[in-house]
């Protein structure tokens, strides 16, 4: 890619529901190009691998095992191909792979802009995360502490036969599962959450389109010092200052309206909101994250990340 040239991107598996939504979103900038293979080829491997040698970055967005395919093709290459941005599960915690939460640590953007392979992180981890990670660093939640993490996402998070289900009528207006214990996101959860003991982890879906909330309770007189609901606001205030997609809403912004909170109020958007609800009296506190599962959770991160990879911010 020379000066004079608009970077070019790639996303394999566009037809999907994170795909399209990169897609429309990617549509909005004028400063890169879109490339696509053309329909009848989509499944020709050779068509694919002359386009990966085309192209300055490749967005993959799909199941796990394609998505370990095409970037080995792409490793193939000469001078390993083209940067790739893997939506999938794939490779969050992959050795050679930089997580792509720009928000997560001092030097995780710059890390994310000089890496050619960059995996975008699950829906739910990134609310867990971003709430865990800055108290696991100031040392106010112990690396080995137990933690549970509960999360509701809209139903378009679940795929093309949960989607169809709900908009059938036919799908439970709420269910939880994961009950297995087993969740794809618990290693990435742990992993950049920084802890050191597999937190027990429970989503649920519910009949709305997409939105999300994820909540981590707290007995404060059981983490180290005891601090209060406001030591633990002030330490996520203080992480995220002057970030533009990540933002702490404090109990002084909400005054008397901290009783409730739905989910859907952040669709449409790649914003992420943090919140620590607290009781003094009890000595409990619950943190919760609300994001659009679809935004921040999905194609608004890819969209970050992709411009950080290809310096267009």
């Amino acid at each position: 890619m020379t000066t004079l040239q608009r970077p070019s991107v790639f996303i394999d598996g566009e037809a999907g529901t994170t795909g399209l939504g990169i897609r429309e979103r990617l549509q909005s900038f004028d400063d890169l190009t879109l490339r696509s293979i053309p329909h009848d080829q989509r499944k020709d491997p050779q068509a694919k691998r002359t386009l990966l040698a085309e192209v300055d970055l490749v967005v993959l967005c799909l199941p796990d095992d394609a998505s370990r395919e095409t970037a080995a093709l792409a490793d193939s290459l000469p001078d390993g191909g083209p940067r790739l941005l893997d939506a999938s599960t794939a490779h969050r915690v992959a050795p050679g792979w930089t997580y792509g939460f720009a928000e997560l640590a001092p030097g995780q953007e710059a890390a994310i802009r000089a890496s050619r392979r960059v995996a975008n992180p699950g829906c739910y981890p990134t609310g867990a995360i971003a709430l865990l990670r800055p108290l696991v660093d100031a040392g106010l939640i112990p690396a080995g502490h137990p933690i549970s993490v509960n999360a509701v996402s809209g139903y378009s998070g679940g795929g093309k036969s949960m989607i169809a289900d709900y908009e059938a009528g036919t799908a439970p207006a709420f269910q939880l599962y994961g009950l297995g214990f087993g969740h794809k996101h618990l290693p990435e959860l742990q992993t950049y959450a920084g802890l050191t003991r597999r937190p027990i982890f429970i989503p649920s879906v519910g009949n709305f389109r997409q939105g999300m909330l994820v909540s981590i309770p707290l007995h404060l007189d059981d983490l180290p010092g005891r601090p209060s609901a406001g030591d633990l606001e002030a330490a996520l205030v203080a992480h995220y200052a002057g970030g533009d997609q990540v933002s702490v809403v404090t109990g002084a912004e909400e005054g008397a309206h901290r009783e409730r909170i739905e989910p859907e109020a952040l669709n449409d958007s790649d914003r992420l909101e943090l919140r620590v609800f607290g009781s003094d009296n009890h000595r409990q506190a619950v943190l919760v994250a609300r994001l659009d599962n679809l935004g921040k959770g999905a194609s608004g991160a890819a969209v970050q990340n992709l411009r950080l990879m290809l310096d267009l911010d």
